[in-house]
């Protein structure tokens, strides 16, 4: 009955307000091509483009849809940001847009006109160039005069927009990632924040010029042709402050209508959020029932209480929720992972206990059980006393390792056997997306275990791409294609390249990229290593004992092969074990991944069929 008595109040507001909007703009309005303005100081929209939802088809040209946010006229172009129309010249044929938040360069940025019908002004310059976009994590020197882009940059990060010639390009430090635009925006330079588009179909200029309309000779849509000028007023969307004593003659006579809705609204929604958790909880125990002839094992949050002393002790902290250390009923230790805003509808819960608690590998980290609890979900692994490998390669002392070269070496393969067997011993194929020290668990005996799938996907076994709405995993270990692909798709030669950096990083003992290290040629330590290789220098690395230096080398020569930018170049995880398995005279030195230093005799260019290489593309499962 509340349900009845919420929705039919809510029925009778809207129809009365959809009433007042009618009764104010007229009813025939949404039935002509009259022209439109989404406010009164707005561009006016007629042919060749149309309002969507207040002008019929046949009143626009196709793919010149125009919306209304607010009081702003948005342009609305496949595969593009929100563009911005600040105004329309019919007779010239072109639109200039802006960005409402004067940052034109992130509209630039994002501006695809490629499957549109509109181009850059040319204006009778050359504007066959493109623009160069850098991403730095630290400000880039002097070498390239430049600044960064305060609307774009933050405090970790630095985004320039450099003004400079093919050769400087080069010099573009690799810690940046640059993104090529189509098009030299001179107006940029001046601080206007415009850019000006424009279209060639169809050809209405001549008949603008004329002081006529143009138009489609008939419904079909077959030829453009010039039409008599109307006399139709011009009708505003938004008015903004001149609409201020209609809206509260109307909101004085609503009053009570309003609190009445508002109050019968929130009784209705809590008891449409109490069905929909209830049947949430349904969809979980319903595949939770049909898990429950697999392991792990199912406990409720008085056990997990039990088993962690009332959740006392604690191991850490991160965006999904706590982790605290317990002990099951035979005294087995465990890290239980409680969760926290885990998947409103319990989609992320159960995709990682039905593809985690299959999983059953020597360097995968063990799920040992969970709780699903009316709305307390948690997750319970194994216990790993020696914690992450992050703690024993980044150590204070580098000249007092708390890890040998040898047990470097078994904790790189068990992780690249761990990594092989999500890419190809499931039943689906399992793309981690944030392989990092952080991410290695070493148990008792410093068995590497791989832990963490928050960021994880699933693909269909056998196939490579796997497409990605935004990028995922942590900064510096990150795929360049999973950034921008422009340096390829994603598929998992992406945990190979992060697999890579995970090594260097072993092989080092600092992070890649290091700031506090003097010399600045050093700083980038993959390109620094690289090219003592190449040069057949020693790696001046922590070596204390024979054979050390081999399997030093070893390390290093197998992660830059898995840090290749092109991801067709870098092996599979397969390939990886193995060479890490044979001896080091069997490796060959991989092509130079870095274009900024180093003689141009040792750099390796990659043949056209290498870069040509097609991979088949597959849908992202959920």
């Amino acid at each position: 009955m509340g349900n009845l008595v919420a929705e039919s109040i809510f029925l009778l507001l809207f129809n009365t307000l959809f009433l007042f909007i009618l009764l104010e703009n007229g009813v025939s309005q949404s039935e002509t091509c009259s022209p439109f303005k989404c406010s009164c100081h707005g561009p006016e929209i007629r042919f060749p483009f149309r309002l969507i939802g207040h002008q019929l088809q046949h009143c626009g040209y196709p793919s010149f849809d125009l919306s209304c946010k607010g009081k702003y006229t948005v342009l609305n172009l496949p595969y593009s940001t929100e563009i911005f129309v600040r105004d329309i010249n019919y007779t010239a044929q072109s639109l200039t847009i802006f960005d409402p938040q004067n940052c034109i360069e992130s509209v630039l940025l994002n501006l695809n006109l490629s499957t549109s019908l509109f181009h850059y002004h040319h204006d009778g310059a050359d504007w066959s160039c493109n623009t160069t976009f850098a991403n730095c994590s630290s400000a880039i020197d002097a070498i390239i005069t430049a600044d960064p882009i305060p609307c774009l940059s933050g405090s970790q990060y630095h985004v320039y927009r450099p003004w400079f010639s093919d050769i400087e390009l080069g010099r573009i430090p690799v810690s940046c990632q640059p993104k090529a635009v189509q098009g030299c925006f001179d107006s940029f330079r001046d601080g206007h924040g415009l850019i000006k588009l424009m279209w060639d179909e169809p050809r209405c200029s001549d008949c603008e010029a004329r002081g006529w309309r143009c138009g489609f000779n008939n419904i079909t849509r077959e030829k453009t042709t010039c039409l008599p000028h109307n006399s139709e007023e011009t009708s505003c969307l938004y008015k903004g402050p001149c609409k201020k004593c209609v809206i509260i003659g109307v909101s004085i006579g609503m009053f009570f209508l309003l609190v009445a809705t508002l109050i019968s609204i929130k009784v209705y929604n809590r008891w449409k959020s109490g069905r929909e958790e209830v049947e949430n909880q349904l969809e979980v125990e319903k595949f939770l029932e049909d898990y429950k002839s697999l392991k792990p094992m199912r406990y409720s949050y008085a056990d997990l209480k039990k088993m962690t002393d009332q959740f006392k002790d604690k191991l850490g902290q991160g965006g999904y929720g706590s982790v605290f250390k317990g002990k099951l009923p035979n005294e087995v230790p465990v890290a239980v992972k409680l969760l926290q805003n885990y998947g409103a509808n319990g989609e992320e819960f159960i995709n990682e206990v039905g593809t985690i608690g299959r999983i059953h590998h020597a360097n995968v980290v063990r799920l040992l059980g969970f709780c699903a609890d009316r709305f307390r979900r948690a997750l319970i692994y194994e216990f790993m006393p020696n914690e992450s490998l992050e703690k024993f390669i980044f150590s204070a002392d580098a000249k007092d390792p708390l890890l040998g070269w040898e047990k470097l070496r078994d904790i790189a393969v068990g992780v690249a056997r761990g990594i092989e067997y999500l890419h190809q011993g499931c039943e689906q194929r399992i793309l981690h997306f944030d392989i990092k020290p952080q991410n290695i668990l070493l148990d008792r005996n410093f068995n590497p275990k791989i832990s963490d799938f928050g960021l994880a996907k699933l693909c269909s076994k056998g196939q490579s791409i796997v497409s990605m709405k935004v990028a995922r995993g942590t900064m510096g270990y990150i795929a360049p294609e999973v950034v921008s692909r422009n340096f390829g798709n994603v598929s998992y030669k992406s945990d190979v390249y992060s697999f890579g950096m995970l090594m260097l990083e072993m092989v080092g003992g600092r992070k890649n990229i290091d700031a506090t290290v003097e010399n600045t040629r050093e700083v980038y330590f993959p390109e620094w290593v690289y090219n003592q290789l190449n040069q057949r220098e020693g790696l001046r690395l922590r070596i204390e004992e024979d054979g050390d230096a081999e399997i030093a080398k070893k390390l290093t020569i197998v992660a830059l092969w898995c840090i290749q930018w092109n991801p067709v170049d870098r092996p599979s995880m397969k390939s990886v074990v193995q060479m890490l398995e044979g001896s080091v005279e069997s490796l060959m030195m991989p092509p130079n991944p870095f274009v900024s230093t180093g003689p141009p005799a040792t750099n390796v260019t990659l043949s056209e069929e290498t870069h040509n290489t097609k991979l088949t593309r597959i849908p992202e499962l959920e």
